[in-house]
This record gives C-alpha cells, sequence and structure tokens, in this order.
C-alpha cells in the first residue's frame, strides 16, 4: 500500500507542472486526497465491510467533491487534475497511468446489478467536464477531448471529440499532453468544406452567365463567406503554429 501511496504522489510530479514539492502535493491536492481514500474504501469494499467503506467513500466526497464508489477498480498512478465534479461509479475499471481532468463522469446507462461503467485502458487522458456512459471501453493510450460525450468503445490510440464521441484520428505523440487547440475538428471542417464548395458553384455560376451575355447579380453573401472561411483559415493557422 505504501508503495502504491509513493507511486501517486510520483504521478502528481509527473502530470502536473504546477506541483513544486511533497508537502505541498500532500496538503492541498484534493485528487490525491479523494485517490488515497478510495484506495481504503475500495479495500474495506472487497472485505465486504460495505456500510464503512461507503462511509469512508462518503467522506471523501464531502472533502474533496469527488464522487468515486468504492467499487470502482483503480490501476496505478492514477492522477484526477484539480478534481471537482468528477463522478466514477461502481462498476467502473481504471487502468495504470490515466489522467483524468475535472468534471469527468464514468457513468452508467442501466439500473440492472451488472456490468454498467467504463472500461478505461492503460495511459489514457481524459479531458474536462467529458461524459463517458455505459460497459465501454476505452482502449490503451486514447485520448477524449474535453466536453466529450462518449457512447461507444474506442479503439486503442484513438483521438475521440464531439457530441457524441468520434474517432477522428490516432495519437501522434507519445505521453499525458492533451493539448485541445491541436485536436481535430470534424464539426468545423465539414462547414469549411460546404462554403468552399459553395464559393466554387458560384464561381462557376457568374462565368456561365457572363459567357450568356447576362448580367450577374451582386452576391450579397460572397463577403460574409469570405469572412467565416478566413476566420477557419486563421483558426488552422493557430493549430499549424502550435505543432511547429
Amino acid at each position: 500500500m505504501f508503495k502504491t501511496f509513493r507511486e501517486d504522489i510520483k504521478a502528481v510530479f509527473a502530470r502536473d507542472p504546477a506541483a513544486r514539492n511533497k508537502l505541498e502535493v500532500l496538503l492541498f491536492y484534493p485528487g490525491l486526497h479523494a485517490l488515497c481514500l478510495h484506495r481504503l474504501a475500495h479495500y474495506l469494499w472487497k472485505h465486504r465491510l460495505l456500510l464503512l467503506s461507503r462511509f469512508v467513500s462518503h467522506t471523501a466526497r464531502f472533502l474533496t467533491a469527488i464522487e468515486i464508489h468504492p467499487g470502482a477498480v483503480i490501476g496505478r498512478r492514477f492522477f484526477i487534475d484539480h478534481g471537482s465534479g468528477v463522478v466514477i461509479g461502481e462498476t467502473a475499471e481504471i487502468g495504470n497511468d490515466v489522467l483524468i481532468y475535472q468534471g469527468v463522469v464514468l457513468g452508467g446507462t442501466t439500473l440492472e446489478k451488472k456490468k454498467r461503467h467504463p472500461t478505461i485502458g492503460n495511459n489514457v487522458v481524459i479531458g474536462s467536464a467529458a461524459i463517458l456512459l455505459g460497459p465501454i471501453t476505452v482502449g490503451d493510450g486514447s485520448r477524449i477531448g474535453a466536453n466529450s460525450v462518449v457512447v461507444r468503445s474506442v479503439p486503442p490510440g484513438s483521438v475521440v471529440v464531439g457530441v457524441p464521441g468520434r474517432v477522428v484520428g490516432g495519437r501522434q505523440a507519445s505521453g499525458m499532453d492533451l493539448e485541445h487547440g491541436q485536436l481535430p475538428d470534424p464539426f468545423s471542417e465539414a462547414v469549411r468544406l460546404i462554403l468552399e464548395e459553395q464559393t466554387r458553384l458560384g464561381e462557376r455560376l457568374r462565368k456561365l452567365e457572363e459567357s450568356c451575355g447576362l448580367t450577374a447579380a451582386a452576391d450579397e453573401l460572397a463577403e460574409k463567406i469570405s469572412e467565416i472561411e478566413k476566420a477557419f483559415t486563421d483558426g488552422e493557422g493557430t493549430q499549424d503554429e502550435g505543432k511547429q
């Protein structure tokens, strides 16, 4: 148990650049407090001391604003950054070296007493306010973008964004980073492609009207479309700069 506790402390330093010394981490990191109390509650839960384990879990919730059911299985070097509003259900299973941010929910979708919460693989990062529902599996090395709602299993090494969550690519780099500015945005890409196609069709129509000797009417939307396209282009430029 003490070895696991030391690993949990080291995980804080490995994943939070704001951590300065062990005393600060021990006193002021609610994610670490919630995890330590959960490990005690889970030990009591496995030994059928259910009421006492729920008391420990409820105390942890009161002190940290993080709710972890004592039945949840959590691996080594797990870190909850900030942590407020995190909810982890009874049958959730979390692997090793997992990082989650505030507001994450690992919830269930059925009232039946069976496996009903997500299983999270190793080296997974889950962004702020992401919601994962049901007995789904998130493969090793995946990243879940902030505010995503995931209701289907995720293959290993995937990047998931959106509502509902969609796999939009694979991880290009190792580590526990979650650069939201570099995550793909399939919705914005779809809008950009539609605007480009509309611009091309408008240009072809204008040339056709001119060849027929017709006077092309002024396009009142052209300027607005141009502004929107520029906004998408500027956003892509910012992402590209962040990758350099």
